[in-house]
């Protein structure tokens, strides 16, 4: 069986976008490596939204951009704008065509549909596939969208709605999400952060046609596409092992407070590219301790206290909206990371430290 310098067991975000920061950089011109990933065919599956705090390599994938955006709960609604870090959302149909018409440049590059074809002895293996532990919270971000198309123009394309919490909560935390690609088109999710076992949240479909017709008061409309997906709000099982790397959710690069990975994933490719040739002794990337020890107070009140927060979230956005961006996107200082401090009960936070 054939063998490889470098294995990328996953063939998703973080494997793809390691793969292509290697290529772009001419890190395997002289190296051989090893996709493991078992899908047939690429074509979009997911959409991936975020606040641009870095640059990136796939703004030519950005199907749309915002600099205005809203956050609801029951009558009452926070306009904010975000003109300094504006909001992508990154269509992955284009992704993947991108970083595959690319990687199919390189024949020193192959693409297996698992490990058995391979020879691994002796290759520096690249993991994105996340050992789920039992935790003892077990939360997760769990979401349901489609696309939509309105016959009559319907949307202000120029604003979207990061949070609208004026819904059923069911004893969780539930709100709704509307990217607007056009006056004619927008994405619409319905988002859960609760444990996953609870099967009463996942009437999807339900929720996502009342939302449209109750809520928005679209009656018009025709769905183009839908898709699915789950974010552990915990970081999955890592072994360290010799001669590995875990990337991508894996690797603990999704911020559990809210579920982004897209950027992180980007930083943490640029990292390994940047160290490649010395990979087995370099440092572990990761994101910095403060926000994980901010995120696991936070999701500790989610647990206990989830009827609080749509209010939390709410008041958090009355912060500077530049503020509060840096703090969800791993990039605020101390004086920052207080202001929003600040903004939280204190007596429900400090008690969650006991929890």
């Amino acid at each position: 069986m054939r063998e490889f310098d470098y294995i990328i067991i996953g063939g998703g975000c973080a494997g793809l976008s390691l793969a292509y920061e290697l290529e772009i950089n001419e890190k395997l011109k002289n190296k051989t490596l090893a996709i493991i990933e078992p899908r047939t065919e690429y074509k979009k599956d997911k959409t991936w939204s975020f606040w641009k705090v870095a640059n990136h390599n796939f703004e030519d994938c950005v199907k749309k951009s915002w600099e205005n955006f809203t956050v609801n709960i029951a009558k009452k609604t926070n306009h904010l704008e975000c003109v300094d870090y504006p909001y992508q959302s990154v269509d992955s149909g284009l992704f993947y065509e991108k970083i595959n018409t690319k990687l199919k440049e390189n024949k020193n590059i192959s693409i297996f549909k698992n490990m058995s074809e391979i020879n691994s002895k002796n290759s520096f293996i690249f993991n994105s596939v996340p050992s789920i532990k039992k935790d003892h919270r077990n939360l997760w971000q769990h979401f349901y969208g489609v696309e939509i198309e309105t016959q009559n123009n319907f949307f202000d394309d120029k604003i979207f709605n990061l949070m609208d919490f004026d819904c059923d909560q069911r004893e969780s935390v539930h709100f709704f999400y509307t990217l607007p690609y056009s006056k004619t088109s927008a994405l619409i999710e319905t988002t859960w952060l609760s444990k996953m076992n609870d099967d009463s949240k996942k009437d999807y479909d339900t929720q996502i046609k009342d939302y449209i017709e109750n809520h928005l008061k679209l009656k018009n409309y025709k769905i183009t596409y839908k898709e699915e997906g789950k974010i552990p709000l915990f970081y999955p099982a890592y072994e360290i092992e010799k001669n590995k790397i875990n990337i991508g959710t894996a690797g603990g690069m999704t911020r559990l407070s809210t579920g982004y990975t897209f950027l992180n994933i980007q930083e943490h490719s640029k990292y390994i590219c940047n160290n490649i040739e010395n990979i087995s002794k370099t440092k572990k990337f990761e994101i910095s301790k403060k926000y994980q020890f901010l995120d696991d107070i936070f999701l500790r009140v989610l647990e206990k206290h989830p009827e609080k927060m749509p209010d939390i979230f709410f008041e958090m956005f009355k912060s500077s909206p530049k503020t509060v961006i840096k703090f969800l996107s791993n990039k605020s200082n101390f004086f920052e990371d207080s202001s929003i401090i600040f903004k939280m009960p204190k007596i429900t936070f400090i008690k969650a430290l006991f929890y």
